[in-house]
Formats: C-alpha cells, sequence, structure tokens
C-alpha cells in the first residue's frame, strides 16, 4: 500500500508532543513541552495559534464543555484556549524531582498522566536522569489517585482497549505493556509486554484506529510510525521525514490523516540546518481511518 506523507506545518517545535484533533472545531492542538506553548492549527484556513505558558507545558486533551485539561511540570489544569490556566491538582508534590510527562483522556472522561524523573532544567536544557521514579495516574472528579504500583522510566503512551485493557509504555525501557483495568477498582492489573526491543528508537505517544491497531511513534531517532495490534503483532511501519516523531492523532474529514508531531530536542544546528523538517507536524494517509478523542468531564 502506498502511504503518503508530507510537512503540514514547519513548527520548529523543540519537542512537539500530545497531538489532539479536535473534530467540533476542526483544528489539531498539540503542545510543545520544552516551547513552553500550546498549538492550534487549522489545516483548511492554514492558521495557526500559539499560546505561551510560564513553565512547562506537557500534555492537553479536551474536555466535554469545549474547553481544555492540561498537564504542566507539576500540575494538572484546566483551560478555555484564551486566559491563564487554572490549576486544580498537584502531581506528587513530595518528588519535587519528578514531572508530568503523557496525558489522555480516557473513554470514560477522566484524565490519565504519567510522571518521570524531571530531565528539563529550567533554562531547558537536558537533565541526565538516574532512577525509574515515574508512575500512572487517574484524575477524576476531582481527585487524584495513583492506578498501580509499577515504576517507569519515562511513561508514554495511553491506549484503551475495547477488551478493557490499556496499553502504555516505557520509554526508557523500549517496552510497551499491556494491564487489565479493573473498573471495579480503578486499578491496573496482570501487566504484560506486548512489544520490546524494537530496533528502531523508542516508543513514545500513540493513538488507535478504528480497526483497533495502535499507531506508535518512535522517538529517539526511529524516523517512523509502528502499527501494531494489541497483542503486540506489527502490522506495518510507515517512514517518515523527521527523526524524531513524538506522538500521533486521527484527524481531518472522516478521520482519515494520521497527524504526527515531532522533536529537534538536543539536536545541532548544521542538522537543523539541513533539515528543518525536525520539530514540524505531518500528516500520514494511512488508508485507515480514526476514531474521536475522548473528552473529559469534570
Amino acid at each position: 500500500m502506498r502511504v503518503e506523507v508530507g510537512v503540514v506545518l514547519v513548527a520548529e517545535n523543540i519537542v512537539g508532543e500530545s497531538a489532539v484533533w479536535d473534530d467540533r472545531q476542526h483544528k489539531l492542538c498539540w503542545v510543545d513541552i520544552v516551547g513552553k506553548a500550546i498549538h492550534r492549527f487549522c489545516p483548511t484556513s492554514r492558521t495557526h495559534e500559539t499560546w505561551r505558558v510560564p513553565d512547562l507545558v506537557t500534555s492537553i486533551g479536551l474536555r466535554a464543555d469545549g474547553g481544555a485539561i492540561v498537564g504542566s511540570r507539576k500540575s494538572i489544569a484546566l483551560w478555555d484556549f484564551d486566559g491563564p490556566l487554572r490549576f486544580v491538582t498537584e502531581v506528587e508534590p513530595e518528588l519535587p524531582g519528578n514531572r508530568l510527562n503523557e496525558g489522555v483522556v480516557a473513554p470514560d472522561g477522566s484524565f490519565w498522566v504519567g510522571t518521570m524523573q524531571d530531565n528539563i532544567a529550567a533554562d531547558g536544557t537536558p537533565l541526565a536522569m538516574s532512577d525509574k521514579t515515574g508512575r500512572l495516574y487517574r484524575y477524576a472528579h476531582g481527585e487524584l489517585r495513583p492506578v498501580c504500583d509499577d515504576r517507569f522510566g519515562i511513561t508514554n503512551t495511553l491506549i484503551w482497549t475495547s477488551d478493557g485493557r490499556l496499553i502504555t509504555a516505557d520509554t526508557e525501557e523500549n517496552a510497551i505493556y499491556s494491564y487489565k483495568f479493573d473498573r471495579e477498582s480503578g486499578l491496573l492489573r496482570n501487566r504484560r509486554t506486548i512489544l520490546s526491543g524494537f530496533e528502531r528508537g523508542r516508543p513514545d505517544g500513540s493513538c488507535v484506529d478504528a480497526e483497533g491497531f495502535i499507531w506508535n511513534c518512535r522517538v529517539a531517532g526511529g524516523g517512523c510510525v509502528v502499527r501494531f495490534a494489541p497483542d503486540g503483532r506489527i502490522d506495518r511501519v510507515v517512514e517518515l521525514p523527521c527523526s524524531w516523531p513524538t506522538s500521533c492523532t486521527f484527524g481531518g474529514p472522516g478521520f482519515e490523516t494520521l497527524f504526527v508531531t515531532s522533536a529537534r530536542f538536543t539536536m545541532r544546528d548544521e542538522h537543523l540546518a539541513a533539515n528543518p523538517q525536525e520539530g514540524a507536524v505531518l500528516a500520514v494517509n494511512p488508508g485507515v481511518r480514526g476514531l474521536p478523542a475522548n473528552r473529559f468531564v469534570e
């Protein structure tokens, strides 16, 4: 199958992440973590909006009332695509060396976030990581709760399957896991590794298509997205014109386009001059459709 891939916006994001399609506004939303900015782009009008925030912004999800829910360095906030963030809870205040990373709205309207040891200094330069201190949390009805005792190096990917499992990843371990989600207790159980050691980069953000397959961005030099079944069976690999793809989401008319964000963090000036597409937003025509994004319900 011939897959069309192109650059839709030369965004020059330092770490573009958390892509989500707003099917009401017909716009793509995402964040630049190190660039401390929230972005929104309309592919039809080519309108690109940018909002600057005081500190790291690590993820964004849509709310049922039309606003957004946002992960920052240490807190979860509500936001209305204008004005300041309204912080609703702090995450791991007892661990000042940790920060938030992945954040996705679940099918039940809750917001799930993962943490990790903070690897970004105040000036935006990288910090070395020394320990696996990340955890997964669920925020719903004003309450934040951990969903398991497992620790992660870098939490990434949050996908819910139709049979009640959660797919998540540890970028540091180059591993993707499947958990059983116990709805009664709200906890994750029975972890099993479904994809490990894939030689192209490391797992970053993911989305799911209408056929139940997962699309995973391969960051850290992977230069591709991988489509795999919930049991870890790889279906295909799609090459991308960037080396650090970070997150993806289906959008556009009929959810036929796979939008991909990317990063240029730690890349040398000479490489960026020769490869301006690093940090861009890409569009892939994969031949399958996606699904609408879940929306957070307060």
